[in-house]
């Protein structure tokens, strides 16, 4: 697989990863356009990270094939590491350095000319907007600093693709919010973002996400299209006076397809709107359930999420 002239940064076909027995990665597929914030939401061992260090020439695949801006990741994993930025949410920073100098030595690492040393240092500093924090030594950043001066750090050699591997991981609302208008102002520059996340809320972002579970992309598009694409179903807000005695009533409605507790109240996907609407009013009030708010909603990614993992075990059961 070579050359990147066809408008993509990264291409995967069929990519596994197996360890022993256990297969992480299972036979994935997808393309990312030049310039996208592309996301990967799942839940802790869905594969994500596996795939991400393929990708990044920092594992091997078992199978498959994969290339990062025109470079294979089985012959040409030097490369690849050369023309990507790569951030984990361990933040592979020296605490016992200050702030500049932990740039001073990443240019370094990163094979910056000597050149454009001060000209990138001086960028990473304005874009993080850390200017005031240069002299401060790295171990008193909070997590949201440490989490600028890591992205920073990884894109001093300018890369034409970033990977973010769960990067704000325990860093509280307010600073993931300033770190993802960072993300979109490299990708208006230009940078290929490819991020992972387990937060729902950070998916919305994202230009494209796929849905990963069990090693396996169970869905892919925009945001979007995935919260209009509940396999042709609604979805119902249902609160009443016995969230778990609802729950088991539901079980046999004609029409409910499945339920799951949301805040202080549950989410039903149903196939018909309005005809189980009025079944479950039957169905609990003959069981004398209060209902205290019954009605048609649009679904959240979160919602999403749950509707794919339940038809995903259902197929597996």
């Amino acid at each position: 697989m070579t050359g990147s002239g066809n408008g993509n940064a990264v291409e995967i076909h069929d990519l596994v990863k197996a360890f022993g027995s256990f297969v992480a990665v299972d036979h994935v597929s997808l393309t990312v356009p030049k310039g996208e914030i592309f996301g990967f939401l799942g839940p802790n061992g869905a594969g994500k990270s596996t795939t991400i260090r393929m990708l990044c020439g920092l594992l091997t695949p078992t199978s498959g094939q994969a290339s990062v801006t025109g470079f294979d990741v089985h012959t040409q994993p030097e490369e690849i590491r050369r023309n990507i930025g790569y951030m984990s949410q361990k933040f592979s920073l020296y605490d016992d350095l200050t702030v500049e100098q932990n740039i001073d030595f990443f240019t370094g690492m990163y094979g910056v000319p000597r050149h454009l040393r001060r000209e990138r240092k001086d960028y990473v500093l304005e874009m993080a907007n850390l200017k005031q924090r240069r002299d401060t030594l790295t171990a008193t950043l909070s997590g949201g600093w440490k989490q600028r001066l890591a992205l920073g750090c990884a894109i001093l050699h300018d890369p034409p693709v970033l990977f973010l591997d769960e990067p704000t991981s325990g860093v509280d609302p307010i600073a993931r919010g300033a770190f993802w208008n960072l993300i979109h102002d490299l990708a208006e520059t230009g940078h290929t973002v490819f991020v992972s996340t387990h937060y729902m809320d950070e998916a919305e972002y994202c230009h494209r996400l796929a849905l990963m579970y069990r090693g396996k992309v169970i869905a892919l598009g925009t945001p979007d299209e995935l919260k209009q694409n509940l396999d042709g179903h609604g979805l119902l807000r249902l609160d009443t006076s016995a969230a778990l005695d609802t729950m088991r009533a539901l079980e046999g409605v004609p029409g409910v397809i499945e339920s799951a507790v949301f805040g202080g109240g549950l989410h039903v996907v149903v196939d018909d709107g309005q005809a189980v609407m009025e079944r479950i009013r039957q169905t609990l009030g003959s069981r004398n359930i209060e209902i205290r708010r019954l009605e048609p909603i649009t679904p959240s990614l979160e919602d999403v999420f749950v509707a794919l993992i339940e038809a995903e075990e259902r197929r597996a059961a």
